[in-house]
């Protein structure tokens, strides 16, 4: 399946905290769109590896993706090197999208980081031809995406771009709090952890709140580009 918006994350959920709204926007704009989580999120401390993939399906069904897909790697100790570019470039070139999103370039979480070199390195690789990958198989095609987008995280960072997604920010709260072991949802009896508490969920509002407000409404997600966009009509400029 070709996949237009394809948003790549470190962790189940990384998606869910940062760029979702966009993601569900562009669905409603006619485009498919979809998640590709690197690892399980298996070291977090609240939760394990299977109970993450259940709230990742509950998560996607909210958002209405196309498809989503855990390529397996091993969460905290996945590195930018050869083995797990492949990984990646096999679904870059299984899904072919226009535009990837990917992690913060800097953060709080080293993966954050890693994840955002690492998708965005074999971004670049995907479409060298003397590159080969096989899926199921087949031998794939050489594809490099139009365009590579980090959301933000944890760590303020200026966005070059923002996206209304005041009419989304319902169902985003949903999508985060279908990982229940992760965020609050009220009474737990499961360890405390920087994002577990309401308060974290307050500071993703007024996030989003500022974010919106740079553009003239109430929520929206901020990016960070790689290579400076290019605009045919100024008019399409809000």
């Amino acid at each position: 399946m070709k996949i237009d918006l394809l948003a790549f994350a470190a962790h189940p959920d990384d998606v869910e905290l940062t760029s979702c709204g966009t993601l569900m926007r562009h669905k409603d704009l006619g485009y498919k769109i979809g998640i590709v989580d690197l690892t399980a999120g298996q070291l977090g401390t609240r939760g394990t590896a299977e109970s993450r993939a259940e709230e990742a399906a509950a998560a996607a069904e909210i958002l209405g993706l196309d498809v989503r897909e855990n390529l397996g790697m091993e969460d905290g100790f996945f590195v930018n090197d050869k083995a797990h570019q492949l990984k990646v470039i096999e679904a870059i070139r299984a899904y072919k999208p226009e535009v990837v999103f990917c992690n913060a370039i800097r953060d709080r979480h080293i993966d954050h980081g890693k994840g955002s070199a690492l998708v965005s390195d074999s971004c670049f690789l995907s479409g060298l031809v003397k590159i080969e990958t096989f899926r199921n198989g087949v031998k794939q095609e050489p594809w490099r995406p139009k365009a590579v987008y980090h959301y933000i995280q944890d760590r303020y960072i200026e966005p070059d771009f923002v996206v209304d997604i005041t009419a989304y920010y319902e169902r985003k709260v949903a999508a985060i709090q279908a990982f229940k072991t992760q965020f609050y949802t009220g009474s737990s009896d499961l360890p405390e952890t920087p994002i577990s508490s309401k308060d974290f969920l307050d500071f993703l509002e007024g996030r989003a709140r500022d974010f919106g407000r740079s553009i003239g409404v109430t929520f929206a997600e901020g990016f960070t580009v790689e290579r400076t966009p290019g605009v045919g009509n100024v008019f399409d400029l809000e």
